[in-house]
């Protein structure tokens, strides 16, 4: 008979405001980025990355009652957030009832598992950051940007030279 693992650890996360605070146990069950519209929309960002854990390794350590629920009948899942700042907190899925997702960007530490999936990729947005090179901008510390990027002209290939054959 195998032995019932024990948690390496702990995760703490809580909301932007800090009025819900959660933990999970360490490791989570698994992590993954979301491309799904509903997701985008929820988070209202490119994707949105979860961490899921089984319900009974999963705790809100503060603020229970300052979570709001928002049940898409469609989809037949639930998401929470926070009712003071409106972080997104909890997304479940009647088809698992005995997980809990959470997004990975509100915890402070390691959480075991590494995203390394993508669930609805066919619905990634052509204006996502893909990992292509990004430079330096000057004279803004701390920005980045993608160049874009150039044809390559023909050697003795000149760009105006049909406008100076109409002068």
């Amino acid at each position: 008979m195998a032995k019932p693992t024990s948690p390496a650890g702990i995760a703490k996360g809580q909301c932007l405001c800090g009025k819900v605070a959660f933990e999970i146990d360490v490791p989570a069950r698994w992590a993954w980025h979301d491309h799904s519209a509903v997701s985008r929309r929820a988070h209202g960002a490119a994707y949105a990355t979860y961490v899921g854990s089984w319900r009974k390794r999963f705790r809100i350590t503060k603020g229970e009652t300052a979570i709001a629920r928002y049940e898409d009948k469609a989809s037949n899942t639930v998401r929470s957030f926070c009712a003071q700042c409106g972080t997104p907190l909890i997304y479940e899925r009647a088809r698992s009832p005995r997980m809990v997702n959470i997004p990975r960007a509100l915890f402070t530490g390691r959480t075991g598992r590494q995203p390394l999936y993508h669930i609805a990729i066919e619905e990634l947005q052509e204006w996502a950051y893909t990992g292509e090179p990004l430079v330096p901008l000057k004279g803004f510390p701390g920005v980045v940007w993608q160049r874009s990027k150039k044809k390559r002209r023909s050697a003795g290939e000149d760009p105006f030279e049909l406008a100076r054959e109409e002068v």
